[in-house]
């Protein structure tokens, strides 16, 4: 008999809260993000209650929006998560330690090696969040002043992944032989020098670190596009999905996965975990308060730049009051920018009521009891919406803590949710297998 499918849970860990107003909650800690004590007990804290991996998203500029609203972001000050990470490392044994590294405004070589390193420091739990950039700021940081064209990024990101695995694959597992006493350290015939030469890339190799302990750490990715589903197809093993509906997420859930079998891979090595925002309470009118609380702690400004930001557009001049105006393409997320256009058209939201919900969190949202939000999960899993959820927290420590102490008893007590780790790796937590060396095959 079969064993019945269970939740899969990230922690999504930077910023610490999505919501604009997190840092304001009544009790927090504002300076969650910058504050290395605090982040070191959400993960032992996270990792007690056995999530599968503690993520952290990045950029590499401070968020374009004018300086009225940014004012007003925790977001401009956070650790480089590949400092991060390893030093997390040493204080957790089991939990999954995910970042994110741009295509765009990284080299493969500099990726190969920090996350061949992390993998090895943190004995295989490494997993890197495959991503093109989506805010147009980080290009002039950069040397450039426009960002690359949506289409080139992810031609550019394609390629890239073949070469960073390349790189992943340069030593056997058993190159490195430490041979004493004849005084040789590597058989030279278990090395391979990778030699690429592409459309965007020149890399020889070969990388000058061992291969990782999962072989490849676990590639994540996060795009919604038409371009973003193809690269997850080919490429993913975790998706962290940003649909707001049970039927839309279906929909990409079956989609990505039934493209998987044209690029030769098992859709089930694949695992879809859609953002989820949630707010605990002892009963839903206590969650509902406490969100209502949050929500009202965002400024319109601040709505507003999130809105410009989310679009590609300045809304700053947008009559509030009124329905969105017609939004051309942009060379901004592409996904991000329908999801907004999408809602504004079928709800006839007005700028004031979508610079709200933008500004404080507008994907999947769950409040209510832990049973509540417990139903809700199983309903997603056993629909085929997901594989589980990135969870994201409203505010910290109270809304991680309700999660862990709360909503997590509730998934294990109906067999949802694991009550221990059965394997070290990251890739044993999500049932993934270990990729093969492409030039050293078993």
């Amino acid at each position: 008999m079969s064993q019945p499918r269970r939740l899969h849970l990230g922690a999504f860990m930077r910023p610490i809260g999505i919501h604009t107003a997190w840092w304001r909650y009544p009790g927090g800690y504002p300076d969650a993000n910058f504050s290395f004590s605090h982040l070191k007990r959400f993960a032992q804290r996270l990792e007690a209650a056995k999530f599968d991996a503690f993520f952290m998203a990045d950029h590499l500029a401070v968020m374009n929006m004018p300086m009225a609203a940014l004012k007003r972001s925790a977001t401009v000050t956070s650790f480089d998560p590949m400092t991060l990470l390893p030093a997390l490392a040493a204080v957790t044994e089991r939990i999954g330690l995910v970042a994110t590294a741009s295509t765009t405004y990284n080299e493969p070589y500099h990726v190969a090696r920090k996350f061949a390193s992390l993998d090895h420091i943190s004995n295989g739990r490494a997993g890197w969040n495959l991503v093109t950039s989506g805010n147009p700021d980080e290009a002039l940081n950069f040397g450039r002043n426009a960002h690359l064209d949506h289409a080139i990024r992810y031609a550019r990101a394609r390629e890239f992944f073949d070469v960073v695995t390349g790189l992943w694959d340069s030593w056997a597992d058993d190159a490195f032989i430490r041979d004493v006493e004849e005084g040789v350290y590597f058989d030279p015939d278990r090395l391979h020098v990778l030699d690429h030469a592409g459309e965007f890339l020149k890399v020889k190799g070969p990388l000058n670190i061992a291969r990782p302990v999962q072989g490849w750490p676990v590639i994540v990715q996060a795009g919604a596009s038409e371009a973003g589903r193809q690269i997850a197809a080919e490429t993913a093993e975790v998706v962290f999905g940003s649909g707001s509906k049970l039927a839309a997420a279906q929909d990409f859930y079956a989609d990505v996965k039934g493209r998987m079998p044209a690029a030769g891979r098992d859709p089930d090595h694949l695992k879809i975990l859609p953002g989820a925002f949630i707010v605990l309470g002892e009963t839903r009118e206590e969650a509902e308060a406490k969100k209502s609380r949050l929500d009202a702690l965002v400024p319109t400004d601040s709505g507003i730049a999130n809105l410009s930001v989310r679009l590609g557009i300045d809304a700053s001049g947008f009559d509030l009051d009124a329905p969105l105006p017609d939004i051309p393409e942009t060379n901004a997320s592409r996904s991000a920018q329908a999801q907004i256009v999408g809602y504004a058209r079928k709800t006839g939201a007005t700028v004031r009521e979508l610079a709200r919900r933008v500004g404080g969190y507008s994907g999947l949202t769950m409040v209510g009891t832990p049973a509540e939000v417990a139903d809700l999960m199983q309903e997603w899993l056993e629909a085929s919406a997901c594989d589980g959820f990135n969870v994201m927290f409203p505010f910290v420590p109270e809304g991680l803590d309700d999660v862990v102490d709360t909503l997590v008893p509730e998934l294990q007590r109906r067999e949802l949710f694991r009550t221990e780790y059965e394997g070290t790796t990251l890739r044993d937590h999500l049932g993934l297998p270990r990729p093969a060396n492409r030039f050293f095959p078993d």
